[in-house]
C-alpha cells in the first residue's frame, strides 16, 4: 500500500504505526482494518505536498463528491462571463426526473445560480446538479464534456465524468489525488467562494437543510467541502481544515457509515497538522490504473431499503444511527489512549443558516438559461432568439447584485439558449412540389380543360419529407 512513511502513518484508521505501547489487542485490530484498505490521502492545501496517502490514485466512484468539478466548472463560466452568479437557470423535466437526494423542484422552476451552488454544497441535489449542467453547457453530455475538458486542464489522471451529480455509472470515475487536485484549485482559483463549502445550514421558507458534511461544526478548523454516498462508492468524503494558518485537504473514499467517514477523517487531520515534510506533489503520484471497487456488498448488503434511502439522503439521523458498523478500528484507537484523536460527537452542531429562494433576484432582466437541443448542422444559437424576460431586449446592470460586486453581466448571445428558441417555431414546413408539363398552362388555362374534359388527369403532388436531423 502507498502509506507514508514510519511514525507518518495514521493512527486508527488502516495502517499499523510502530507503537508497540498500544498493545497486541490494538495491533490485531489495526491490522484488521489494513486488510479493508480504502483510498485516503492528506494534503497541503497550499503547496499541493502529499502528507499521508494510501492508494490515492486507485480508481473510485466518487459520488457526489462530483459536485465538486460541477462547481468549478459553474465558477470557470462565470468567470468567462457566460454567466453571473445571478442568472437563473430552469428545471427541466429531464432534471427534475433524477434521484434523491434532491430538491424536488417542478419543472419550469426558476432558482438562481448563486442559489442553486448553494444548495449543491449543503443539501447535494442530483436534480439542481442537471438544472445548473444544462443552464450553463445546454444539456447533461455537454456539461460532461466540459468537466472532462476541465480535468484535462487541471492535469487529473484517473477522472472521467458522465455527469454533474455522480449518481453511480461504469464510467464515472475518478480518485483519491484527483478529488483533491480538484479541492485545491477551488480554493486557488475562486478564494472569493470559498464561503461555499462552510455553509451549516440553508433556510428555504421555513424549511431548514442542515450540511451533510459531519466535520463542520464538530472538527476544530474544519471550513467545508463535500460528501458523497452511493452503494458501489460507499461513504466519500473532501474536507478541508484550517489550524494556525495551516490549510490541509483530506480525502477519505469507501468508508462502511456516514459516521466512520467522518471520524477517520478527523483522525487524519489530527495526523495531518501533527506533522511535517511530504511525500512529493500530488501531480507527482503514479497512477494505479484497473477498474473501480465495487462496495455495494461491504456497504449495503445488510442494510434494508430504508436504510440505503437514508444514506443516500446522507441525513444526520442515519450517521448518529449506524456507528457500529464497519472497521471497529477507531473505537479501539480511541480507548488505548492514542494521540491524535479528536473524538467526533454525534450531538448536532447549531448553525445560522444562510437564506436562498427560489425565482429571479428583484429586477432580474437578463437571459433564463435552462435546456437547449444543440444540432450538428444548427450548433449557433438563432439570431433572431430572444431571452425569456420582462424586457427581452434590454438587461438592467444596476438591478443585478453581481454587477454591484463588479461581476460580468451575461452576454447578449446568451439570450438564445432560453425555454424555446423562436426558431423552432418559426422553421417553414415541407414545401409540396407540383410535376408539371414542360410548357405549363396558366391556372385559368388548366382549369377550362378539366371542366372540358373530367377525365383528364389531375397534376401529380410530391410531398418532400425533412431530412433526418431537421426540424419540423
Amino acid at each position: 500500500m502507498g502509506v507514508g512513511r514510519g511514525d507518518n502513518m495514521p493512527f486508527g484508521i488502516w495502517s499499523v504505526g510502530r507503537r508497540a505501547a498500544f498493545g497486541f489487542g490494538l495491533t490485531l485490530a489495526l491490522c484488521v482494518g489494513a486488510a479493508r484498505a480504502t483510498p485516503f490521502l492528506i494534503a497541503d492545501a497550499d503547496s499541493g505536498q502529499v502528507l499521508i496517502q494510501n492508494e490515492a490514485t486507485e480508481v473510485w466512484y466518487p459520488a457526489s463528491l462530483t459536485k465538486l468539478m460541477t462547481v468549478y466548472v459553474a465558477l470557470d463560466a462565470v468567470r468567462a462571463g457566460k454567466l453571473t452568479m445571478d442568472t437563473p437557470l430552469v428545471m427541466s423535466a429531464r432534471a427534475a426526473s433524477m434521484a434523491p437526494s434532491k430538491m424536488g423542484f417542478r419543472p419550469g422552476t426558476e432558482v438562481t445560480l448563486d442559489n442553486a451552488l448553494k444548495m449543491l454544497m449543503v443539501k447535494s441535489p442530483n436534480d439542481v446538479a442537471v438544472m445548473v449542467a444544462e443552464g450553463i453547457s445546454g444539456s447533461v453530455e455537454a456539461f460532461a464534456g466540459d468537466m472532462n475538458a476541465a480535468a484535462r486542464r487541471l492535469g487529473l489522471q484517473e477522472s472521467h465524468f458522465v455527469n454533474p451529480n455522480g449518481l453511480h455509472s461504469p464510467d464515472h470515475v475518478s480518485s483519491a489525488r484527483d478529488m483533491a487536485m480538484i479541492a485545491r484549485a477551488l480554493l486557488r482559483e475562486f478564494p472569493e467562494r470559498a464561503d461555499l463549502y462552510g455553509i451549516g445550514a440553508l433556510r428555504l421558507g421555513n424549511q431548514i437543510i442542515t450540511n451533510h458534511n459531519g466535520l463542520i461544526g464538530r472538527y476544530p478548523g474544519a471550513d467545508g467541502m463535500k460528501t458523497g454516498f452511493t452503494c458501489p462508492a460507499g461513504f466519500n468524503v473532501v474536507a478541508t481544515a484550517n489550524h494556525s494558518g495551516r490549510h490541509l485537504i483530506v480525502v477519505v473514499l469507501g468508508a462502511p457509515s456516514a459516521k466512520l467517514r467522518t471520524q477517520e477523517a478527523a483522525d487524519l487531520f489530527d495526523r495531518g497538522f501533527a506533522m511535517r515534510g511530504g511525500l512529493g506533489s500530488l501531480e507527482s503520484l503514479p497512477s494505479s490504473g484497473g477498474d473501480p471497487k465495487n462496495m455495494r456488498v461491504d456497504v449495503c448488503l445488510h442494510r434494508n431499503a430504508a436504510a440505503i434511502a437514508a444514506a443516500e439522503e446522507e441525513s444526520v439521523a442515519e450517521a448518529a444511527r449506524i456507528s457500529s458498523q464497519g472497521r471497529g478500528v477507531v473505537v479501539a484507537a480511541a480507548a488505548s489512549g492514542a494521540p491524535y484523536h479528536t473524538e467526533i460527537s454525534d450531538e448536532r452542531p447549531h448553525f445560522d443558516p444562510v437564506p436562498v429562494f427560489i425565482g429571479p433576484v428583484a429586477g432580474w432582466k437578463g437571459p433564463v438559461l435552462g435546456a437547449r437541443p444543440v444540432h450538428a448542422a444548427t450548433a449557433a444559437l438563432p439570431a433572431d432568439a430572444k431571452a425569456y424576460s420582462a424586457d427581452a431586449n434590454a438587461i438592467d446592470d444596476r438591478a443585478s447584485p453581481s454587477v454591484a460586486r463588479g461581476e460580468p453581466s451575461a452576454p447578449t448571445v446568451l439570450k438564445g439558449a432560453v425555454r424555446t428558441p423562436l426558431a423552432i417555431r418559426h422553421h417553414p414546413k415541407p414545401a409540396k412540389h407540383v410535376v408539371a408539363s414542360k410548357e405549363p398552362e396558366k391556372p385559368a388555362t388548366k382549369a377550362a380543360a378539366r371542366a372540358k374534359d373530367p377525365k383528364a388527369a389531375k397534376p401529380k403532388t410530391v410531398k418532400t419529407e425533412p431530412k433526418a436531423g431537421s426540424s419540423d
